[in-house]
């Protein structure tokens, strides 16, 4: 079937792997990712930490609630002159409550991403720990929360037969 796909596709013909030509792969990415690792490592320690995140939310607020309060006031002085006046002043009262809604927005959105980049570091760190704690040789693979043993069909029946026996 591959010499078909490869005839079908204009492919070079594939080249069979051995299990040591893998494990050799795999060591080189390991050494490949390490590398990589240390990088962004040096240039996290690089860049300038970044603060005060509390006081642009607290700017934001402060703008939000502004924008809201004019917003009132023109809203009662566009009801109070005469309408050939009123519209523009209307208008104006409409663009006051748009930024208002855009200063809450851009704090949601600060936040979102922040624990959009929070989920991913935790991600990253457990895929770390889980390839640490990988242990191939006695066919041990971790899990979520635990651990499997890969075992073939005819062992498992035998332990289910040796346990139902006792």
């Amino acid at each position: 079937m591959t010499q078909k796909l490869e005839s079908l596709f204009n492919l070079p013909p594939a080249e069979d792997t051995t299990a040591e030509a893998a494990k050799t792969t795999i060591e080189e990415n390991r050494e490949i990712i390490k590398a990589v690792d240390t990088a962004i490592d040096k240039i996290d320690a690089a860049l300038p930490f970044v603060d005060s995140l509390d006081i642009s939310d607290k700017e934001l607020d402060d703008l939000s609630d502004l924008a809201k309060e004019k917003f009132q006031d023109l809203i009662d002085l566009g009801m109070n002159v005469e309408a050939r006046f009123s519209g523009h002043i209307l208008a104006t009262a409409g663009t006051l409550l748009g930024h208002a809604i855009t200063a809450k927005q851009a704090k949601l959105d600060k936040k979102l991403r922040m624990v959009d980049l929070q989920l991913k570091k935790a991600r990253l760190d457990q895929q770390i720990a889980k390839d640490n704690n990988k242990s191939d040789g006695d066919k041990i693979i971790d899990a979520e929360d635990g651990r499997a043993v890969v075992l073939d069909r005819n062992e498992l029946l035998k332990q289910i037969l040796g346990k139902s026996d006792k």
